[in-house]
């Protein structure tokens, strides 16, 4: 009985404070606005910076192996995930074949999300055990403190040298790369960066990008996950980085379309005026909404057109009133969404499900995906086809509030038209358009696609649950 006692005091514990405590909590206020003045993200001539989308998810797991690959002096990597299966496997092994070249690598994981526990506790005595690689875990788990639960790290980065950064909302597990005809794949963007000029990085974005790594890795809140290796740790370590180093000769000899793979990213990328780099600070409790703030005014400032890609909105007070035409000048809104069929999240799609009705009845044009074995995670904004955005940034109150996040801000219309088309074509030829009853206009050959009755009765239950937790979505 003491036991039952025990487990119901610490149950109330965490549901005070790593649930409602956030719900009364309120973020910091800071200069921040004033600051940061949103012209700085307009350019009057050509950057030494070009940007390339990388949109299609095989394409994307090339063009991971082709950065770690080309690294000569150093690889900064940041991800929420890296999923155990094939992408994962390339990924480790990849990066024991840098170390081994001479790259010093830092990586930089959530604490919670990382998937080295267990079995797999090996890769994390490998990457001790190697001299150019270092491993942080980004507000690791702890039983004592639920309030450290909801700082999680979003951020998807990759800087190689003083050259080239990646940036987008991939994290890297099999489904994010999986070539057409994959059961569950998911759909995503990323932007690469390429600095022209190597000789002078201070004038490139990326030398911001690596300004705020070196701050998150640096920070009280990331920690290595072992300071100290036993012997039998040790050798556990010497055996995984001998496994990972036959294993990458393996794949190389049986996939050799997966590697070495000529990627001119110079001649690929087009040019920008203009390429910003944003992030959320990094705190504890609810952030002040750094990446919002620069969304949300853009929104504002957006003459002509505003079209927004994002796998679920959940929006919180002020997004909702971005969201309504009342409050924009533009007057075309469009906004790509994932269907329940095509949604993953069931938790996530059950909070949009109470909005959904109300941004579509305040002339925001509502297009959602219908899949239903492939789903969108993409996270990108367009204004008036020249300003464009991509990253990690989800429309809900965990993005804006509670996690790490990250956005390119990029101006450029050659980039932007590019961006535009591959949305457009989503929306034409897989999404249906939501009417204000929550129904879907006719499509000439496009379907609903139908969900099972399982599914759609855990989304209307949670639906109804979720709105006392919405804060945390």
């Amino acid at each position: 009985m003491l036991i039952v006692y025990i487990v119901g005091i610490y149950f109330l514990y965490v549901l005070i404070s790593g649930v409602i405590l956030f719900k009364f909590s309120k973020h910091k206020k800071s200069r921040y606005i004033d600051e940061h003045k949103i012209e700085r993200f307009f350019g009057e001539k050509e950057s030494q910076d070009k940007v390339a989308l990388v949109e299609k998810r095989y394409e994307s797991g090339l063009a991971r192996i082709n950065l770690i690959e080309n690294a000569k002096e150093t690889l900064d990597i940041s991800y929420y995930m890296i999923s155990p299966g094939l992408a994962g496997t390339i990924f480790h092994t990849s990066i024991v074949d840098a170390a081994d070249r001479g790259v010093k690598i830092r990586i930089l994981l959530d604490g919670l999300s990382h998937h080295m526990r267990g079995k797999k506790k090996d890769i994390i005595y490998s990457y001790s055990e190697h001299p150019n690689i270092q491993l942080k875990f980004y507000e690791p788990f702890d039983a004592w403190r639920p309030w450290t639960w909801n700082n999680r790290l979003h951020d998807k980065i990759i800087v190689v040298d003083r050259e080239v950064a990646m940036i987008g909302g991939r994290n890297i597990g099999d489904k994010y790369f999986a070539p057409v005809g994959y059961e569950g794949a998911t759909n995503d963007r990323d932007v690469v960066i390429v600095n022209t000029d190597v000789e002078n990085l201070k004038d490139s974005v990326i030398s911001k990008v690596k300004e705020y790594y070196d701050y998150v890795w640096n920070h009280k809140f990331s920690r290595c996950p072992v300071t100290h290796l036993t012997k039998k740790q040790q050798k556990m370590g010497q055996r995984k980085l001998s496994d990972l180093r036959e294993l990458f000769k393996t794949l190389v000899e049986s996939q050799p379309n997966l590697f070495k793979q000529e990627i001119n990213w110079r001649d690929r990328s087009l040019p920008a005026n203009k390429v910003t780099f944003i992030h959320n600070p990094i705190e504890r409790f609810n952030k002040e909404p750094w990446v919002w703030y620069e969304i949300s005014r853009l929104m504002r400032k957006a003459k002509e057109s505003i079209l927004i890609q994002s796998p679920y909105i959940i929006p919180t007070i002020d997004m909702q009133k971005h969201l309504n035409k009342k409050h924009l000048y533009a007057d075309d809104v469009k906004v790509l969404t994932n269907s329940v069929a095509a949604s993953p999240n069931v938790m996530a799609y059950s909070g949009y499900r109470r909005f959904r009705k109300k941004i579509v009845g305040s002339g925001v044009n509502v297009y959602e995906f219908q899949g239903p074995t492939e789903s969108y995670h993409t996270k990108s904004f367009i204004f008036d086809n020249r300003i464009s955005l991509v990253g990690s940034f989800n429309l809900d109150p965990r993005s804006a509030h509670l996690s790490t996040e990250i956005m390119v801000v990029i101006d450029s219309k050659p980039f932007a038209n590019q961006m535009k088309s591959e949305i457009d074509r989503i929306i034409t030829h897989n999404s249906l358009h939501v009417k204000s009853d929550g129904s879907y206009s006719d499509h000439p050959f496009i379907e609903e696609k139908m969900v099972s009755p399982v599914k759609s009765m855990v989304t209307r239950v949670l639906s109804g649950l979720t709105r006392f937790s919405e804060h945390l979505l």
